[in-house]
C-alpha cells in the first residue's frame, strides 16, 4: 500500500504550509497597524469613525487591546499549525498512532482552549467600547462550535494515546 493513502494529504500539507506563512504576514500587518495607532492617533480615530465620539479615547484603548490580543491569538496559531503539520506528516508516512501525535493533539486542545478564552475577552472588550451610536461588531465572543472543537480535540488526543498503547501492546504480542 502506498505511503500517501489519500489525495487530500498533500493538499492539507501545502495548505498548512501556506497558512503558516500567511499567519506571520497577518501578524506583521496587525503589528504595523497597532504601532501606527500610537504614531497617528488622529488618523486612527478618523479611520474608526469615532473622532467626534465622546468615548473616543476609550474606543482607541479598547481597539489597541483587541489588536494586542489578536497578536497573541496569531502567535498561538503558529504552534497549532506546526503541530497539525507534524501530524499530517505522520499520516502521510503511514504511522499516525504514535505517542507524539497524542501529545500534539493535547497541545492543540490547550491552544484551542486559550483561543476560545481570548475570543471571549475580545468580545467583551468590543461590547464595552460599543455605544448605541457606534457599535462594534466583532467576530468574537462565546462560540459553541469553538468549545465543541476544544472538547473534541481533548477526546481525540486521548483516543490517539489509547491507540498508541494498544498498538504497542499488539506489537509486543507478535
Amino acid at each position: 500500500m502506498p505511503k500517501d493513502r489519500s489525495a487530500l494529504l498533500p493538499i492539507a500539507y501545502v495548505t498548512l504550509r501556506i497558512l503558516i506563512v500567511l499567519n506571520w504576514v497577518f501578524f506583521a500587518c496587525v503589528l504595523a497597524l497597532l504601532s501606527y495607532t500610537f504614531i497617528n492617533e488622529a488618523w486612527t480615530m478618523k479611520a474608526l469613525g469615532v473622532a467626534d465620539a465622546p468615548n473616543a479615547g476609550a474606543v482607541l484603548v479598547g481597539m489597541r487591546a483587541i489588536a494586542a490580543l489578536g497578536l497573541v491569538a496569531i502567535a498561538l496559531n503558529y504552534p497549532l499549525l506546526k503541530r497539525l503539520l507534524a501530524i499530517v506528516d505522520t499520516v502521510r508516512a503511514g504511522d499516525p498512532f504514535v505517542a507524539e501525535n497524542a501529545y500534539r493533539l493535547q497541545a492543540i486542545a490547550w491552544i484551542l482552549l486559550a483561543l476560545q478564552l481570548l475570543s471571549i475577552v475580545i468580545g467583551g472588550i468590543g461590547k464595552a467600547i460599543s455605544t448605541s451610536g457606534h457599535e462594534f461588531h466583532l467576530d468574537a465572543g462565546f462560540s459553541l462550535n469553538g468549545w465543541l472543537a476544544v472538547i473534541l480535540t481533548f477526546i481525540l488526543a486521548r483516543v490517539f494515546a489509547e491507540g498508541t498503547l494498544m498498538r504497542e501492546d499488539l506489537e509486543g504480542m507478535v
